[in-house]
């Protein structure tokens, strides 16, 4: 008999123990599992796949359903102005394309925080109390995060040659469910919409 340190159970192992498996596999479930009960918990979602079959990410709001997804490639796939991924009660993630030279528009958001980061390009932060003295600005790039507490008007300029890719959380959501704006003149009409009661 051979002695196999890595056959289940990990008898010498923390009963938590990190296994590495491969992250892109086409929507693909793996059937190689962690533990004995990860399989009955992923078949509970199975119907469940955030994937088209060429390996993409459908891009498309999921809220109220158990979520997980690499943001980070989800971020620079979308190429919307605006698209809503996750929408909750409390929570909302939209994911956020800025052309160069083009920001989101300054705004506030009188009872929402908003957290953003950066995922690809570069670009300037600006906010302040009053939309006439944006006295705080920074340079933003890769792997920034934004905090924007509720009542702060801020806007974001994509500053450099690329799209300018990121994501947003909101707190609590800030967009209908499935908002999907292709370009910031959409976004803003659907804006001006809901402003006078038509949306």
């Amino acid at each position: 008999m051979y002695y196999n340190p890595y056959v289940f159970p990990y008898q010498y192992q923390y009963p938590y123990y990190y296994v590495k498996i491969p992250m892109y596999n086409d929507g693909r479930q793996s059937v190689f599992w962690t533990s004995p009960n990860q399989k009955e918990l992923v078949n509970s979602f199975d119907s469940f796949r955030p994937f088209y079959g060429n390996g993409t990410i459908m891009l498309t709001d999921y809220g109220q359903r158990p979520f997980v997804i690499n943001i980070n490639e989800a971020s620079k796939q979308n190429n919307t102005f605006r698209t809503a991924l996750w929408t909750g009660n409390h929570l909302q993630v939209t994911l956020m394309n800025l052309n160069p030279g083009e920001d989101i528009g300054l705004e506030m958001h009188s009872d929402v925080d908003q957290f953003l980061r950066i995922e690809q390009g570069q670009g300037i932060t600006q906010m302040g109390k009053s939309k006439d003295n944006l006295d705080f600005q920074r340079n933003v790039y890769d792997d920034t995060a934004i905090v924007i507490p509720a009542g702060t008007w801020h806007n974001l300029t994509n500053t450099g040659n690329n799209p300018l890719k990121l994501y947003s959380i909101y707190g609590p959501p800030n967009h209908p469910f499935g908002t999907v704006h292709p370009t910031k003149t959409d976004a803003m009409a659907a804006v001006e919409d809901f402003n006078h009661g038509d949306g």
